[in-house]
């Protein structure tokens, strides 16, 4: 299947700084950047850096930043489900998941973060393809933040719906073991009844669920 990337750039402008969203980026460019040190959610920051290369090399895969001046101080990612992962079982072409979203800390509270996504959605490029996101609360900054569990899982569902995606049901054991994780999901307008189909019979192992 064909998937479109239509680069779009915006620059914003917040408590004095130019914030420039932009994407989706190709890899040689994420390159030249540099990795605002904060971004240390998943990884080191600079080996971060080397994975959203990498993810930005990959057919699917797409990368948003936020970059002030020459450093990213943001980023979302989209790439095809984690082979470990149930999600990548039925071997689908249009099922992409939306994975990390992170904020360096001095940038937080200035809406980067549905910028970030908004500008993904642009030009209807994802809507030939199911977008999902897990929500883990135990991936969530609750420390710095200064949230507590429901007040983080509140944020993140507010983030995810500026673009449309909902609350989806799934018997998945790693969603269903804390409360306040969830399934977040937005089917494109292109999206086949097949295809959706097959995402629903993804979602339910357990088919009396279903």
């Amino acid at each position: 299947m064909e998937h479109i990337k239509n680069y779009h750039s915006v620059t914003l402008d917040r408590d004095g700084k130019q914030i420039v969203i932009e994407g989706p980026v190709a890899p040689e460019i994420i390159s030249q950047y540099t990795m605002h040190s904060d971004l240390d959610a998943f990884r080191r920051p600079k080996d971060q850096q080397e994975a959203l290369v990498e993810i930005a090399s990959l057919p699917e895969g797409r990368i948003i930043l936020a970059r002030d001046g020459m450093t990213i101080v943001g980023y979302v990612t989209f790439h095809y489900p984690d082979e470990m992962e149930r999600w990548s079982e039925g071997n689908m072409e249009d099922l992409i998941e939306l994975g990390a979203i992170e904020v360096a800390n001095d940038y937080r509270g200035l809406g980067l973060g549905k910028s970030l996504i908004r500008l993904a959605f642009q030009d209807g490029q994802l809507e030939n393809v199911i977008v999902f996101t897990t929500e883990y609360y135990w991936h969530w900054d609750l420390q710095r933040s200064g949230l507590n569990v429901w007040q983080y899982r509140q944020m993140m569902e507010d983030l995810m719906k500026s673009v449309d995606m909902v609350w989806y049901a799934t018997d998945d054991p790693e969603i269903c073991s804390h409360p306040a994780n969830c399934l977040m999901v937005r089917v494109g307008k292109d999206v086949s009844l097949e295809s959706i189909e097959k995402f629903d019979h993804l979602r339910f192992r357990q088919r009396f669920m279903y």
